[in-house]
Parts: C-alpha cells; structure tokens; sequence
C-alpha cells in the first residue's frame, strides 16, 4: 500500500490548524469564562464568608446589648422594688406613728375627761355629804357644822402621839410667822378662840395664829408652821370611802349558777 506523504501532510496541516483554531476561538473562552467564574464564585464565597462574619459580630454585639438591656432592666426593676419597698416601710410607719399619736391623744383625752368627771363626782359628793351633815347636825343637836368641826379638831390636836406633837411642837417656836389656820368656811370668832385655847393647851404655849379660808379644804380644819402640817375634813372619810368603793368595783363578778334564773 502506498502513502500518499502529500495527503498525510494536507491532513496533519489541517489537524494542527484545526487543534490552533479550537485553542484560540474555542478553549480559550472557555478557560476564561471557567477562570472568571470560578474568581466570581472565589468572590462570592469570600462576601459571603465576610457577610457571615458580619453577621456573626452583629449576632454577637445584639446578643451582647441584649443582655446588657435585661441587667439593666433587671437593676432598674430591682431599684424600684426597693424603692417601693422602702416608700411603702416608711408609709407604714408614718401612717403607725400618726395612729398611735392619734392613740396618745385619745387615751390622754380619755383620762382627762376621766380625772375631771371624777373630780366632779368628788366634790359633789363632798358638797352633798357636807349639807348633810350641816343639816343632821342643825336639826339633831341644834350646833352649826363649823362648831363642831373646831370642837373635832381640837380634840384630834389633843390626841397627838407625841412623836407627832414634838415635830409640830419644834416648828411652832422655830416658825417666825404665826401659825396658819385654813378652813373651808369663815371661821367664827367663836370657834378660832376655842381652836386658840386648844393649841395653846396642847404645845403649852402662847401660839399666834393666822387664820385664812381655802375652799379646797372641803369641811375641814389645817394647822400649818414651818412644813408641819395637820388637818382634818371629811374628804379623808370620803378618800376612805372611795378606796373601798374601788376595792369593791375591782373584785370580779361571782359566777352565775346553773339554776340562777335570768328576770324575763
């Protein structure tokens, strides 16, 4: 079989100009498209990796505001608590002081009201028990009241203990003002003589004294010298009388038997 060299070389040169046509129109572009591709997708991943990681660093930074946003929401609520815990306590107290000064107030008002409607009673029962016995002694004895009263404590200055009589005794001839007599009612001349008569007797001396009227003094007779002091009235029979009341008021009730019989 022959060659034919001419046809070999004919088919070889188009062959090699056929692989330089491919090259330059056709692999060319190819490899480029392929080489600018793959640097888009190249680029692509790196924005994307970039916009994750900004992502990521803005997940962060919220996550991180975020949790400062709850500390502070958490202190601001917990300042508040204690704010309104602390509001409330010092309410409390205040509305506690105002209840028990109102308290105070009352229960001073209460025993104000107490003491002087007690005063009341007293010296009314006084001013009863003396125009009783003003008119028992008028009409019993045909004395007045203030007779008898000098006459009583004349006796009572006679009936000293001597302990008592030397302390009175020792204030009388120290005293340099004349002794004092106070009674509830205008003494008569009458009756300061027979108190003058009784003293003199009683101390053995010549006693000068000074006579006053002191209403508080309910039916009685006071000598005073030099801070010694003695007195009658009826108020110490009614200080008596008020001690046993109370004593008697303090007891408790007797409890009630089982056949006691309630009054319809």
């Amino acid at each position: 079989m022959l060659i034919d060299w001419f046809t070999v070389g004919a088919q070889a040169l188009n062959f090699l100009i056929l692989v330089w046509l491919m090259k330059r129109y056709l692999y060319q572009p190819v490899l480029k498209a392929i080489d600018a591709r793959e640097k888009r997708i190249a680029t692509q991943i790196a924005d994307a990796a970039t916009r994750e990681a900004t992502a990521t660093q803005e997940k962060e930074e919220f996550q991180r505001k975020n949790a400062e946003f709850d500390k502070q929401r958490a202190d601001l609520l917990g300042k508040a608590t204690e704010e309104a815990k602390a509001e409330r306590q010092r309410l409390m107290e205040e509305a506690r002081k105002a209840a028990d000064g109102l308290s105070t107030k009352r229960d001073e008002l209460l025993r104000s009201d107490a003491k002087s409607l007690h005063e009341s009673i007293v010296r009314r029962t006084q001013n009863e028990v003396f125009a009783i016995a003003r008119k028992t002694l008028t009409d019993l004895a045909g004395i007045s009241l203030e007779e008898r009263m000098a006459a009583v404590f004349a006796s009572r200055l006679q009936a000293m203990n001597d302990e008592a009589r030397g302390r009175l005794a020792e204030a009388l001839k120290n005293s340099a003002e004349p002794a004092l007599i106070r009674s509830a009612f205008e003494m008569p001349q009458e009756q300061r003589a027979v108190l003058q008569q009784a003293i003199n007797v009683t101390f053995s001396a010549d006693i000068h004294l000074r006579f006053e009227t002191a209403p508080e003094i309910v039916s009685g007779v006071e000598l005073s010298a030099g801070g010694q002091k003695v007195t009658w009235s009826i108020a110490d029979y009614l200080s008596s009388l008020q001690q046993s009341v109370d004593e008697l008021l303090a007891k408790p009730a007797p409890p009630a038997k089982a056949d006691d019989k309630i009054p319809a």
